[in-house]
């Protein structure tokens, strides 16, 4: 697993704002810590210098600011 940035907060659609930290494309699956998936990433936002993904969450139990996010390289 790589980690590719930190949850900032959840937005009010419900998805998760994460700042990245390594370049990501949108479609890919983004994990917790322990390896449990968090959802999928829909969108990259921002400017090039400072990324942030959008993630659509598909569990109910959500990961909190600060938490870091990994995929699977």
């Amino acid at each position: 697993m790589l980690q590719v940035g930190i949850i900032l907060h959840q937005a009010k659609s419900g998805r998760l704002i994460v700042r990245l930290s390594k370049e990501v494309s949108p479609g890919v699956v983004a994990l917790e810590e322990g390896g449990r998936r968090l959802g999928k990433i829909t969108e990259l936002i921002g400017s090039v210098k400072k990324p942030y993904a959008s993630i659509a969450v598909v569990s109910s139990r959500l990961g909190k600011s600060g938490d870091p996010v990994f995929v699977i390289r």
